[in-house]
């Protein structure tokens, strides 16, 4: 198992959000005060309500900028920098202070000339556009910064772009008036869930990591599948998902589980690059599944309108299921072709041992049934946190004293600053493309593009997706895709609807989580494939071959977004109970088949037409229509019985030539 050191090393490499300075003396006791009051003043808008939108949005957005500004360097590479903030970074964070709290002290003024924008409010628009780029290169990567930044070039110059994407273009006033002194733009509605659910959860996480619940999730997916045959590679897709309920990174998720799962895989006999790749495509499914799914989960609430969170989280259920069942089914084909055995008993846990700290899972459960009953999104997260803390007091190994509560609420603050950065980003691209009207031109454009076709927007779709996503965060692709990708989905789905009729939520959520499902992929998909990277770095194995055998695995990550959209059943919407029971059987039959397909391997070797035929059968279970699931059924038994009969024959003439 890596060390602590050996884990930071390797999330420094590959996740921004990692790369923070050391810092040390007066320096580490005014960050532990910044992060400490940036939780506490969260906690108590959540508790005793929130201030208006302008001020909760700008105070929140002042803490994060001066925040990252003391803790990120501004390059990776300049060690000095590891444990000192040098003068131009203290600068910036004072000037992060100002912008933040500019909002709060002239808002009567601000108020009563809004529309108008006096030099001064021209000059910290513009200072807090440019802090808010800078400090989003810094925690959250390059790519976000870029991308923010050709649409305000965008926005200025749009008169000299060509057909649909041409507009009149607008001047400095504008776009700073756009971006900070209204709610379309870096005060919008990215950085609202920020600064309200997502901070909540992120808190929620951070009290539970303080539980020991990480270390609990490995031993108890150990004593669940490790006998398992490839019991290991079980384990890591086990435990990933359940990592997956407190941390909304892949990369982090891959290094924290990864690091216990990895060095047992290769011990039992799996190849490097394989262990990495089941470590990595688990990983990532952590941000699909429910109940605390990636932070851009948050944003489609807000996004889609008139729906809960609990909607968004039991229409994301069921794909989630079939996503870590592919990856299972795969692991075990692999496993089963290379001879591979589970865990012996001297290297399992104390089976009575783990089970007695069961209660460790009780603030998910009550998560669920907090959401499940109606409580809205950020009271069931708040009494999540206070679950969390009544739980950890059963066991004195668990139990949670003033001073890891305290640190909880700071690590938790932590997680919150790359979040913070990217949502203020993502307000950026949202709001030229409300001001430019450029989602409705590129949608418009997309539709063209695909001639109308949903099948051909969908995958036009997803390649913008996973493209976006090389190397930016989740958040800030979703905000791109949702904005541009996701109407033209929408507009063709209800093409046999009336002029100006209402869009169905079901439809709605289904464009909305098409686009969510690809843009965390990414993280998975080479080149660019951080998540797969973390988990080279961990396994000593080849990056990019890693993330191949990562996106193999995770093939049904490719397949289940276009399922939903053409068959809602999988969403438990719009559907009965035999439906959603039927849809969920066939795709699961299918899985089994395209597993084996892309293994190689079943009760015994496939040849290559044998390969194809399973991989055709199991697409054929998968499409969803009547038809092409029974002849999908009819050839799964030949296959199947062809398969069985094979292996009683391979097994006879290993008796009979061992006899011999």
């Amino acid at each position: 198992m890596l060390s602590e050191e050996e884990q930071q090393e390797i999330l420094q490499k590959y996740d921004p959000e990692s790369n923070t300075r050391e810092v040390k003396g007066n320096m580490k006791k005014i960050v532990f005060i910044g992060l400490l009051a940036f939780s506490l003043f969260q906690l108590y808008t959540a508790i005793f309500g929130q201030y208006t939108a302008y001020v909760q949005r700008s105070i929140h957005l002042g803490f994060a900028l001066s925040l990252i500004f003391i803790l990120f360097p501004a390059r990776k590479k300049i060690r000095l920098q590891r444990n000192k903030v040098p003068f131009y970074d203290i600068i910036l964070a004072l000037l992060s202070v100002g912008v933040g709290l500019y909002w709060p002290i002239y808002i009567n003024e601000l108020v009563f000339r809004i529309g108008r924008v006096s030099d001064i409010d021209l000059v910290v628009g513009a200072l807090a556009i440019l802090l808010t780029l800078e400090a989003a290169r810094r925690a959250v990567g390059f790519p976000i910064t870029l991308i923010s930044t050709i649409f305000l070039i965008y926005a200025f110059f749009g008169q000299y772009f060509p057909g649909f994407l041409g507009h009149r273009g607008q001047d400095l006033k504008s776009i700073v008036q756009l971006m900070f002194y209204t709610t379309d733009g870096i005060l919008g509605t990215p950085i609202s869930v920020s600064a309200t659910f997502i901070f909540v959860f992120l808190l929620f996480g951070a009290f539970l990591v303080k539980t020991g619940v990480g270390a609990y999730f490995n031993d108890l997916a150990v004593v669940l599948a490790g006998r398992l045959v490839g019991g290991p590679a079980k384990v890591a897709i086990f435990s990933s998902a359940l990592q997956g309920t407190i941390s909304g990174s892949s990369v982090a998720n891959v290094v924290t589980s990864g690091s216990y799962t990895i060095p047992m895989m290769k011990k039992l006999g799996y190849k490097k690059e394989f262990a990495g790749g089941v470590e990595a495509a688990a990983s990532t499914g952590g941000q699909i599944m429910p109940p605390i799914m990636g932070a851009a989960a948050f944003l489609m609430v807000e996004f889609i309108g008139g729906v809960t969170y609990w909607q968004i989280a039991k229409a994301a259920a069921i794909p989630a299921l079939l996503y870590f069942t592919g990856i299972w089914i795969m692991t075990h084909f692999e496993a089963k072709r290379v001879g591979l055995k589970g865990m012996t008993p001297d290297q399992m846990p104390d089976r009575k041992e783990v089970l007695k700290k069961i209660y460790l899972l009780a603030p998910i459960f009550g998560i669920i049934i907090f959401l499940l009953i109606g409580i809205p999104t950020m009271q069931a997260a708040l009494y999540g946190i206070l679950l969390t803390i009544v739980v950890s007091s059963i066991d004195k190994s668990t139990r949670l004293n003033l001073k890891d509560m305290i640190n909880a609420l700071v690590d938790g603050a932590r997680t919150a600053l790359a979040v913070a950065a990217a949502t203020a980003c993502a307000g950026i691209i949202v709001g030229v493309v409300v001001k430019t009207g450029l989602g409705l031109s590129l949608a418009t454009g997309l539709i063209s593009a695909s001639g109308g076709n949903v099948f051909l927007t969908l995958f036009f779709t997803m390649i913008a997706a996973i493209v976006l996503g090389m190397g930016s965060p989740t958040t800030a692709n979703y905000v791109i895709t949702s904005t541009i990708a996701a109407p033209a989905i929408i507009t063709l789905l209800m093409l046999d609807s009336p002029e100006g009729a209402v869009v169905p939520l079901v439809v709605a959520i289904s464009a909305h989580l098409f686009v969510f499902y690809f843009g965390i992929i990414a993280d998975i998909t080479p080149p660019v494939a951080l998540a797969a990277f973390a988990a080279s770095g961990v396994s000593g194995g080849d990056p990019i071959k890693t993330g191949v055998v990562a996106a193999k695995l995770a093939i049904a990550a490719f397949i289940i977004p276009y399922m939903f959209v053409f068959n809602p059943a999988l969403l438990m919407m719009d559907a009965s109970i035999f439906e959603i029971v039927w849809v969920t059987t066939t795709a699961i039959v299918g899985m089994i088949a395209i597993g084996a397909g892309i293994i190689g391997y079943w009760y015994t070797s496939l040849r290559w037409f044998e390969r194809i035929l399973t991989i055709a059968t199991g697409m054929s279970l998968i499409y969803p229509e009547t038809i092409t699931d029974i002849i999908g059924f009819a050839a799964f038994i030949v296959l199947f019985m062809l398969q069985w009969f094979s292996r009683n024959k391979n097994n006879d003439d290993t008796e009979k030539a061992v006899v011999a």
